[in-house]
């Protein structure tokens, strides 16, 4: 008898609406987190369980699919990976312009204070591109352990195109196999409104709301730029590639993938998320297998703004004046270097002190510019990675949708 109810309602639960269910996860974290901080931190067990699954089957998911799919791709097939990198590249350069244009619209100033910082900055662009270089040529099993998606696309496209040659039977195996783990993928996201119950209760528990109204004009010009890439900038692109109404395909992509990266805090961990979604709306496999993962190594609008808004509010509170030609090189680095924020530890945060040379700001003053981007890191990097991997799955959709109709 027990059993019974325990399996209608586990079929009921699966078979629900993952948005609502996400959605009453947030309004339950939020309430336990305020409420009941014992409880709610507690309750970070589920969130760290749901996050660690997702990280875990991201690489092989990655590995298996793009492999499977390039090894069973016919030469009559068509891919679409050409204009997605270059809405990939473009979206990020104009979100880096966005946020030179909301830095100068809304000045925001710093208070800073020494602060000691563990972790090294790339010393220069040349390092950044260095390591991004360099994680192509990885270990393949370093690769998967530690979620380098360049290598991990680079060895899977490379086996792909060996496997090419295989027989049909060995390449049958291998889509079997792609099935599989994406039937694996689907069950780890029906765990989400509880992983995000966890992740959201815990976070308030933690910092509650004080913590950030100190940083509130800062927040306000960061979270507003990206709003704007995400609602204006993006939505012109997509326009500009299909000529209909953007709207409906940008707010599925920002509640069905951006929902769920804003609480993860993880591109790589969205990238299941972001595949199931291209998969829903019926893309071309053969690209978005290879261009999910790759967006969520390249594609970084959200990196580019936070990189351009702190540097920026640096260059402020030293009174350094900027002309239009250095704001537009220090775009160009933002963009170049968001590019490469994923093979660097720290991701975008780490990277400010690299544009902050630009107008010769010491390492050290740069350093305590990072640490404020730490203190609202709750917020800044939950909106920067939901728009970095919302964006993924939108720009791939654009894409193919247009290719399609063309």
């Amino acid at each position: 008898m027990i059993f019974d109810v325990f399996s209608t309602l586990a079929k009921r639960f699966f078979s629900g609406n993952l948005v609502l269910q996400i959605a009453v996860g947030i309004v339950c974290g939020v309430l336990v987190g305020q409420f009941a901080p014992d409880l709610a931190l507690s309750s970070q067990l589920l969130g760290d369980f749901f996050v660690k699954a997702l990280k875990a089957i991201a690489p092989i998911l990655v590995f298996i699919l793009v492999m499977a799919a390039i090894a069973n791709h016919k030469q009559s097939q068509h891919t679409h990976i050409r204009p997605v990198l270059f809405l990939y590249v473009l979206g990020t350069f104009v979100a880096s312009l966005t946020a030179v244009a909301f830095s100068f619209l809304f000045p925001t100033q710093l208070v800073l204070s020494a602060s000691d910082m563990s972790r090294a900055a790339p010393q220069g662009l040349g390092e950044v591109l260095q390591t991004l270089v360099f994680n192509v040529v990885d270990n393949p099993i370093n690769a998967l352990l530690q979620g380098n998606y360049v290598g991990i696309l680079a060895w899977a496209i490379g086996l792909g195109f060996g496997l090419r040659h295989a027989s049909e039977s060995s390449k049958q195996f291998l889509q079997e196999l792609a099935d599989s783990v994406t039937k694996l993928v689907n069950v780890i996201i029906r765990l989400a409104p509880f992983g995000i119950f966890g992740l959201v209760a815990n976070t308030i528990a933690e910092t509650g709301f004080d913590a950030l109204l100190g940083y509130s004009h800062l927040l306000t010009v960061l979270i507003g730029a990206m709003l704007f890439i995400a609602l204006v900038t993006n939505p012109l692109l997509v326009f500009w590639k299909l000529r209909r109404n953007p709207y409906p395909l940008v707010f599925k992509c920002l509640k069905e993938s951006g929902l769920t990266a804003f609480f993860t805090r993880s591109s790589a961990a969205n990238i299941p998320v972001n595949m199931s979604l291209c998969k829903r709306l019926d893309l071309d496999e053969d690209t978005y297998s290879v261009s999910i993962p790759l967006g969520a190594t390249i594609n970084m609008a959200g990196a580019a703004i936070t990189i351009t808004v702190l540097t920026l509010a640096a260059v402020n509170t030293l009174a350094i004046p900027v002309d239009f030609g250095t704001a537009f090189l220090l775009s160009i680095i933002a963009a170049v270097s968001a590019c490469g924020a994923s093979g660097v530890a720290g991701g975008s945060l780490l990277l400010i002190p690299l544009a902050c040379s630009l107008f010769n700001i010491s390492n050290e003053v740069a350093m305590q510019v990072v640490s404020v981007g730490f203190v609202i890191g709750v917020l800044q990097d939950s909106a920067e990675t939901a728009l970095n991997s919302s964006t993924d799955a939108l720009f791939t959709a654009a894409a193919c949708l247009s290719e399609d109709k063309a």
